[in-house]
């Protein structure tokens, strides 16, 4: 199957995180830590420093199956141009989550990524639901949202801030 493409038209694959993706994520979360942080909370320097052995549990949580953690890397070159992860997965529904690299936003690609996970979601996984929160103020997570078939289901707090809660149905 060939690989999915964003918008501009560059091949994507998705990956179920493993151990060998530790060295490039860890670039792509300092790379991008400061763009991140102007819409989520900071990771904090603990993160990184503690980064090998947060890798290691987040492994060995996917391993339990109460998680699954996905990798967005260029067709090109390896290199990580986001994750796109399935949280709190239980009872056939998880909580969608994920974040794009600042060079690589305003392509489609998180649109593209999201809508690949939801098909893996329903066909891979067997879960049937899907959430998803973001804050008012992420206009883009919103529209990728929309975009994707995820519908609002009412309003929530993120980390202090307003936000919305979204569903879709599998």
């Amino acid at each position: 199957m060939p690989s999915p493409h964003d918008q501009a038209g560059l091949p994507f694959r998705l990956q179920l995180l493993r151990p060998d993706h530790a060295v490039a994520l860890l670039a792509f979360e300092r790379e991008n830590r400061s763009y991140f942080a102007a819409s989520v909370p900071d990771r904090g320097d603990r993160y990184f420093a503690d980064f090998g052995a947060r890798h290691r549990a987040l492994l060995a949580e996917q391993a339990t199956g109460g998680c699954l953690f996905h990798v967005l890397v260029s067709a090109a070159d390896d290199e990580v141009l986001g994750r796109v992860n399935l949280v709190d997965v239980a009872d056939g529904s998880a909580e969608l989550g994920y974040r794009i690299a600042e060079r690589a936003a305003g392509r489609g690609l998180a649109t593209s990524a999201v809508r690949e996970v939801c098909g893996l979601a329903g066909a891979e996984y067997g879960l049937t639901t899907l959430t998803a929160v973001t804050t008012l103020d992420n206009a883009g997570s919103r529209a990728v949202l929309a975009r994707t078939g995820f519908v609002p289901a009412g309003e929530t707090e993120v980390d202090g801030r307003p936000g919305l809660r979204f569903v879709r149905n599998l």
